[in-house]
C-alpha cells in the first residue's frame, strides 16, 4: 500500500512533496513592534523545513498596523516588510519547502492601544475593548490592504496565500450573525454576511494567479451562531470564486466550551470536501501519523495540517515515515543520523 501522507500533492500550479501543513502559529515574536521578521522567524520556520514539511504556512500576518493581534505580530502592510519576508521565503526554499502566508486582520480580537474595528460595535467579551463599527470607506480600505498585502506576498515569493477567516478575527466576525449585527448591504443575510469575503477574495485574485485558501472556523459552537452547514454554503460559494483549498478549524468567535479529542475537526473539513466539492485541509489534535494517515485514506481530507505537534517535534514527517514504513529523502547533512 501507497502511504498517502508522503505523495506529493498538486496546488493548483505548485506542487508539494508530501501532504504535510505546518499550519499557521503566532510566535508574538516581533521585539520592536514594527512587524519586521526577526531572527527567531528565521531559526523557527527553517527548522521545519529542514524537517522535510511540505508547506509552510507564516503566521497570521496582519495587512494593517491596526490589523495585528498582538504589537509583536508580524506585518505586510509596508513595502519594508518585503525584504525579511523576502529572505525567509528562500531559506525555506532552500530546503524543499512550500512557502505560504497567511494575511489576516484581527479585528475585535486585537489586543492594541490604538483604536480597534470591526462589523458591529461588540466586543468580545467583557475584558475586551469594544470596537468601532466600520464605516463602508473602512471596509472598502481594508479589503484593498488585503490585496496589497497580496501585492508584497508576490513580491517576497510566497507560492501559497491563505485568507485568516477563522478563530473570531475581522473576516469571521462579518460571516458571523454573533458579531455581525450591521444593518447594511455586509450584513443580515448569509450573503450579505459573506461579501466581505467574497470581495476580500475578488480583489486578491487581481494581483494573485497562485494558489490561495482560506482558514474557516466551521462551527461558533454557539445556539444562535454558524455550524458546519452554513459553512457548507459558504466553501460552496468559495469553489464559484475558484479557491484552491479550504483549511478547516472550528471556534473562537465567542467564548464557548468545546470537547476538543484527537481529529476533533476532522468531520468539518470531510463534510466541506463532499458538500462543497472543494479541496480540505484537517487540522486539531492530529498527532499520530496512523491517524494522519487514515484521513488521507479515507478521503476524510486532503491534506493534514499540523499545529503543536510540528513545536514538539520540527522532524514530525521523519517520524511519521519511520512509522509508517516511508521512505523521505534527509537533508544532506542530516543523512548519517536519519538512516
Amino acid at each position: 500500500m501507497t502511504v498517502k501522507l508522503f505523495e506529493p500533492y498538486k496546488l493548483k500550479n505548485v506542487t508539494l512533496k508530501n501532504r504535510i501543513v505546518m499550519a499557521p502559529m503566532c510566535m508574538y515574536s516581533c521585539y520592536k513592534e514594527d512587524g519586521k521578521v526577526t531572527d527567531w522567524h528565521y531559526t523557527h520556520y527553517t527548522s521545519r523545513a529542514v524537517g522535510q514539511v511540505g508547506l509552510i504556512i507564516l503566521e497570521a500576518t496582519a495587512v494593517t498596523a491596526q490589523g495585528r493581534i498582538s504589537p509583536q505580530d508580524l506585518g505586510i502592510w509596508s513595502d519594508d516588510h518585503i525584504e525579511g519576508l523576502s529572505k525567509l521565503v528562500g531559506m525555506m526554499k532552500e530546503h524543499g519547502a512550500v512557502t505560504g502566508i497567511q494575511i489576516a486582520h484581527a479585528g475585535r480580537k486585537a489586543e492594541l492601544d490604538q483604536e480597534i474595528i470591526a462589523p458591529s460595535a461588540i466586543a468580545f467579551n467583557e475584558k475586551m475593548k469594544t470596537p468601532k463599527e466600520m464605516s463602508l470607506e473602512e471596509i472598502k480600505d481594508t479589503i484593498e490592504a488585503f490585496k496589497q498585502a497580496a501585492v508584497r506576498a508576490k513580491k517576497a515569493g510566497f507560492d501559497v496565500i491563505e485568507l485568516h477567516g477563522a478563530h473570531g478575527y475581522l473576516i469571521n466576525e462579518f460571516l458571523s450573525p454573533l458579531s455581525n449585527h450591521r444593518k447594511d448591504e455586509y450584513g443580515g443575510s448569509a450573503e450579505n454576511r459573506y461579501r466581505f469575503l467574497k470581495e476580500v477574495i475578488d480583489a486578491v485574485k487581481t494581483v494573485w494567479d497562485g494558489p490561495l485558501l482560506v482558514r474557516v472556523s466551521a462551527n461558533d459552537y454557539h445556539p444562535e451562531g454558524l455550524d458546519i452547514d452554513d459553512y457548507v454554503q459558504f466553501c460552496s460559494w468559495m469553489k464559484e470564486q475558484n479557491v484552491d483549498l479550504i483549511d478547516v478549524s472550528s471556534g473562537a468567535l465567542v467564548p464557548a466550551k468545546i470537547n476538543v479529542y484527537p481529529g476533533y475537526q476532522v468531520k468539518y473539513a470531510e463534510a466541506i470536501k463532499n458538500g462543497s466539492n472543494i479541496d480540505t485541509g484537517a487540522v486539531g489534535l492530529i498527532t499520530s501519523p496512523k491517524h494522519a494517515e487514515e484521513i488521507l485514506q479515507n478521503e476524510r481530507a486532503d491534506l493534514i495540517i499540523l499545529a503543536r505537534e510540528l513545536l514538539r517535534d520540527p522532524y514530525w514527517p521523519r517520524t511519521a515515515a519511520k512509522e509508517l514504513g516511508a521512505e523521505i529523502k534527509a537533508p544532506v547533512q542530516y543523512e548519517r543520523g536519519w538512516y
